[in-house]
């Protein structure tokens, strides 16, 4: 497997770090994104920020949208950012995807570097140089690709996260088992996830694992593909959920996926009973099944916008065997129709 990218830095010292990169890039000027939560317990961590320019929005995927990304264009104009300027994304997912996309956007690109503060945005979604926005009820409808100057990741500040967003990033990390790595798999099996409390070797590995992907392929034009196992129709699920307004995060959403999307995949003949037995019955000592689903019709209509599609045709990320996933997997309606009733049917809803 491939080293870790150079824009890429592990650090106990995260303002340090943040300073080093500020003097090799050289900026004429720099402010900061943040939502309410990463003002109050992350950016006190990085103190060489102190007086630069704020831009605060509110958290959450609802506000992933063309009229957050229009505040922040305004902002920095105001600022009179120029392309010389630098913008700091300092949160999760939401904040990492919406601010490089802004940044890669604004006069035709700006400078920008990534702090990820979450699980989820360090071990899958700061990784990769997709940036982008919802949007109506789409799921990142709207975006471009462009690698973040530097991404620096420091697991310190997890310990600002609440359990449930700590939970929601361990979706990816047990998809990058799935799809790529046997050995990471077997290693996350023999962990539960309530007594993790080092998340370092998860944090690498789950990096090497995206970044070997996408050095690979980094425009999603084949290879790529296998990281959206349990994102097809897990993402029509979140999407659906952020267009009624209630409450479920990204991981949650893309756990219940990877449940479906593995009942497919044994439905094809690409994986053994026993192993889709193994993966389900992990998952779900992690997490509970979601509660409420869309109509088939809604989850039909969400999956026809889905970006790997051909044409009319649904096209899926399934796994194949123990650490391995293929992709273009064409299935029918029936058969999803099938996986959604086995999810539905099969665990216990609390």
């Amino acid at each position: 497997m491939n080293k870790v990218p150079p824009n890429i830095h592990f650090t106990q010292n995260v303002n340090q770090q943040l300073q080093s990169c500020l003097k090799l890039f050289n900026p004429d000027k720099i402010a900061i994104l943040v939502d309410e939560n990463t003002l109050i317990h992350c950016l006190p961590k990085l103190p060489s920020l102190k007086g630069m320019p704020l831009i605060q929005i509110n958290s959450g995927e609802k506000n992933k949208n063309i009229e957050t990304c229009q505040i922040i264009w305004q902002k920095l104009t105001d600022f009179k950012f120029t392309r010389k300027s630098l913008l700091v994304n300092l949160g999760g997912g939401v904040i990492g995807d919406m601010g490089g996309f802004v940044a890669a956007t604004f006069k035709r690109g700006i400078h920008f570097i990534n702090i990820p503060t979450t699980l989820l945005s360090q071990v899958d979604a700061s990784i990769g140089g997709k940036l982008g926005i919802d949007f109506n009820e789409f799921k990142n409808h709207i975006g471009v690709f462009k690698d973040p100057d530097a991404i620096i990741i420091c697991d310190d500040f997890l310990s600002t996260l609440p359990h449930r967003q700590l939970k929601s990033g361990f979706a990816e990390i047990i998809k990058h088992g799935l799809i790529y790595d046997l050995a990471y798999w077997k290693h996350i099996q023999m962990n539960l996830f309530s007594e993790i409390k080092d998340w370092q070797e998860f944090i690498k590995k789950s990096v090497l694992v995206k970044a070997d992907v996408v050095k690979k392929d980094p425009y999603e034009s084949g290879l790529r593909k296998i990281l959206n196992f349990g994102h097809t129709l897990g993402h029509s699920i979140e999407s659906w959920y952020l267009d009624t307004g209630k409450d479920l995060l990204h991981g949650e959403a893309i756990a219940a996926g990877m449940i479906m999307e593995a009942k497919l995949a044994l439905d094809l003949g690409l994986i053994e009973k026993g192993y889709f037995e193994q993966l389900v019955s992990y998952i779900d000592q992690v997490f509970d099944r979601v509660m409420v689903f869309p109509t088939f019709n809604k989850i039909k209509a969400l999956l026809g916008q889905d970006k790997k599609n051909k044409g009319s045709t649904v096209m899926f990320s399934l796994i194949n065997g123990p650490g391995s996933c293929l992709f273009d997997i064409e299935v029918s309606d029936a058969q999803i129709a099938d996986a959604i009733d086995f999810y539905l049917d099969s665990g216990s809803h609390k």
